[in-house]
């Protein structure tokens, strides 16, 4: 008969005695565990109490089913006040960089022409302009030298301007958004917080300071102009600056000088006129703006012309044709080339300088 707690199978190979050193290696599985709690009853208990020869000793108090039991209930109950009280710290207190998106506030400024609007080929324009000796396309949005600020790395103030310029390029290049055909390429890079008020104002484009579709890009009526085939003429600045400990905010200044003609039949035969596009844009950025390749555009103000004073630009620019000129327009002229360039109504005077020179 096995003694007090032997495994009733009986001695394990390799135990002691076995006559071999492999008992170091016995592995207690779970036949030898359980043969640990049973216990012999002894002769008396046998003859009076008719006990069983073996029987199986209690566990310790909260070693049994209801010992895990509780054990896991309290655990559970813990994680459960654990979790709330998570979300409610999370629901009450922001973390830093998590801020709503204010709305944009834009200003848009016709700019009306003085005389007739000079006309010719593209190229001979752009030569006789102030425009001549700016770079073509994206090269004239250049990225400038960056460093780190307060608590913002180099690479992150880098990183803000690279998401400006692509905003610059997609709302100021990209044909299909200058045509009004598309204007997705816009719509994504801008903070998610910002789209009820940018799909506003592209399906309902209205001059309140709010929703006129001009400020958010540069778009031409389809039936009205057609673009020359010609390159975009840029040149501007970037500056990028803390606005917050958590907020970037990068101020751009660029002149957009484009080759139009009148759309419809004979387009391609008619001359071509250059029209003008000052936009002074302001960026933030906080950190998941930076993550995500987006921007929040807080304020647009655009200066723009030739156009006749009176003319709705909220929905898209209306370039006055080569030849033509517009009623009078109000005394103060507006160089939209110059640094600074200050209008205080919503129409102004396109100043001469701005325009390409007569021929001899």
């Amino acid at each position: 008969m096995t003694g007090r707690g032997e495994p009733p199978e009986g001695t394990p190979e390799g135990a002691p005695g076995g006559g071999d050193e492999e008992y170091r290696s016995v592995v207690f599985d779970e036949t030898f565990i359980r043969a640990a709690r049973l216990q012999e009853s002894s002769a008396k208990e046998r003859l009076t109490q008719h006990a069983a020869a073996v029987r199986t000793r209690p566990l310790p108090p909260g070693r049994g089913a209801g010992g895990r039991s509780a054990l896991l209930l309290v655990l559970v109950v813990a994680m459960a006040f654990a979790s709330v009280l998570y979300l409610g710290v999370r629901t009450t207190t922001p973390a830093p960089g998590e801020r709503a998106a204010e709305p944009l506030r834009t200003t848009v400024v016709a700019l009306a022409p003085q005389s007739a609007v000079p006309g010719g080929r593209p190229a001979e324009l752009f030569a006789r302009s102030p425009a001549a000796p700016y770079p073509s396309g994206a090269a004239g949005v250049a990225v400038p030298p960056s460093e780190g600020t307060a608590h913002f790395s180099g690479n992150q103030v880098t990183a803000a301007l690279a998401i400006a310029k692509d905003y610059l390029v997609r709302s100021s290049l990209d044909p299909d958004v200058l045509s009004g055909r598309d204007t997705r390429p816009v719509r994504l890079l801008l903070d998610p917080g910002l789209h009820d008020q940018f799909d506003h104002s592209m399906d309902n484009p209205a001059d309140d300071g709010r929703h006129a579709a001009t400020g958010w890009l540069v778009r031409f009526d389809p039936d009205e102009t057609a673009l020359a085939d010609a390159p975009v003429r840029v040149r501007g600045t970037l500056r990028a600056s803390e606005a917050a400990p958590g907020v970037l905010e990068v101020a751009s200044d660029h002149t957009f000088v484009y080759a139009v003609r009148p759309a419809g039949a004979g387009a391609a035969r008619a001359d071509a006129s250059l029209f003008t596009v000052r936009r002074e844009l302001t960026f933030r950025f906080d950190r998941d703006d930076l993550r995500m390749h987006r921007a929040e555009l807080l304020n647009a103000r655009v200066l723009a012309g030739p156009q006749a004073c009176g003319t709705d630009t909220a929905a898209a620019l209306h370039p006055v044709p080569a030849g033509r000129s517009t009623p009078p327009a109000p005394p103060v002229a507006t160089d939209p080339y110059a640094p600074g360039a200050a209008a205080t109504a919503l129409c102004g005077a396109l100043a001469p300088s701005a325009q390409p020179s007569v021929k001899p």
